[in-house]
């Protein structure tokens, strides 16, 4: 059980820059095949090819053992980044060396648009500011290369620079909301493990106080003053759970659902052998110890299917809504509990025949700190994905409606029944 609830509350943090990492890799390679080929099919042109040779071997060479050193951020260091970027510098500037007509045509570099790779990496790894100074020393190697730059060579500077600009750019922005995207999901993890929480409180420490208050005011003498200090704890229990002031504590809300299941002894594998939690459970079973003089339950003929988790909070939603049947209703109230197997939801229906309940009492109630039906019904229906609604009349009983959507894997098995 402990599992399936971190799974729940897990925040998955994802890299929205690994992507980008990939793609580097494989720009740098395709690039630096591409500024092969174009040496290979213009080679006579060259004066001195053998320092195109001795540069491109350099280069493939460089390329293909620095590719973990672009496979993220953490591996892309600023040395691997200086000497990447020297590399390409140096190969833009000795293309004269390789051929002089270079400098009075507009043709490729050595290097060509492999230069654009460190360029890119200084983007991806520091933002904006570092692309600027990367591509200001790439442009800065270009101009100085060519003598008189040409309108494709200006062309081609100002267009590495903005794009390289504009890449780090996005990378910041894609940064931030990452983080503000893991903050979020860290908070309302936070928030459902306190919802969580505020309803075992109010399952079970604050029903005590409440019948402790009772028994003592009824007892008389020292039993009264115990009881009028359980209503002062009571208070001040539903004032911290209701200012949702409640700490964390996973390990023992775990441990107290494994000993539920296992104080059931019903059909359910949750706790159990290593399938536990992994086998889907009868609901019929949970919820039929609930049946007494007072409470009927009308189930289908047939098995109710639903995973572990869902069917105990369902059991549990149940038991809170019988509860309020016997605060409310009173100790003679009847009370009916009608499940209904549909192939997407399996929706339980809990009804009384007692007074109702008035018109504006839940809201009032929640804001009293009293979280019966906010937490205890609702909260953990929407914590499965489905809803809870009540519907009443004054003096003519209350019913509470509760829908859980049925996982696709058990949809099949529910269709052949």
């Amino acid at each position: 059980m402990g599992d399936y609830m971190a799974r729940r509350t897990r925040v998955v943090r994802m890299s929205v820059e690994q992507p980008l990492w990939h793609a580097l890799t494989a720009y740098r390679i395709l690039t630096m095949v591409y500024a092969v080929l174009l040496f290979v099919y213009a080679r006579d042109t060259y004066e001195h090819p053998w320092v195109a040779v001795g540069y491109l071997a350099v280069l493939a060479v460089w390329t293909l053992v620095t590719l973990p050193s672009v496979a993220n951020a953490v591996s892309c260091t600023r040395r691997f980044l200086a000497a990447d970027l020297t590399i390409a510098v140096v190969g833009i500037l000795i293309t004269g060396l390789a051929d002089a007509q270079a400098q009075h045509v507009d043709g490729p570099t050595l290097p060509s648009i492999w230069a654009a790779g460190p360029v890119l990496a200084f983007a991806i790894k520091g933002g904006w500011r570092w692309a600027c100074v990367a591509s200001s020393f790439v442009a800065v190697a270009d101009l100085v290369e060519r003598g008189d730059p040409g309108r494709d060579t200006l062309h081609n500077v100002l267009l590495v620079w903005v794009a390289s600009i504009a890449i780090g750019y996005v990378v910041e922005v894609a940064r931030a909301s990452e983080r503000t995207l893991a903050r979020a999901l860290e908070i309302e993890a936070t928030t459902r493990e306190r919802e969580r929480l505020a309803r075992d409180i109010h399952d079970s420490v604050l029903q005590v106080l409440a019948m402790v208050q009772r028994r003592g005011t009824a007892l008389g003498g020292e039993a009264e003053e115990l009881g009028r200090m359980a209503g002062e704890q009571e208070v001040a229990l539903r004032t911290l759970v209701s200012s949702g002031l409640v700490p964390t504590a996973r390990a023992s809300q775990d441990a107290a659902y494994e000993a539920t299941v296992r104080s059931l002894d019903l059909d359910c594998p949750l706790g159990r052998g290593k399938r536990a939690g992994v086998e889907p459970c009868d609901l019929r079973s949970l919820l039929a110890p609930f049946t007494n003089s007072r409470v009927t339950f009308a189930e289908p003929g047939a098995p109710v299917l639903l995973a572990p988790a869902a069917a105990m909070e369902l059991t549990a939603a149940v038991s809170a809504a019988l509860d309020n049947v016997r605060k409310h209703a009173g100790a003679d109230a009847n009370a009916w509990i009608l499940v209904e197997d549909w192939p997407d939801e399996v929706i339980v229906t809990v009804r009384d025949d007692g007074p109702g309940i008035p018109e504006g009492r839940l809201a009032q109630a929640e804001g009293e700190g009293r979280l019966g039906v906010a937490l205890s019904i609702r909260g953990r229906l929407r914590e499965l994905g489905g809803k809870a609604e009540v519907i009443s009349v004054p003096g003519q009983g209350t019913e509470v409606e509760l829908r859980v959507p049925r996982p696709k894997a058990l949809r099949g098995k529910a269709a052949e029944r």
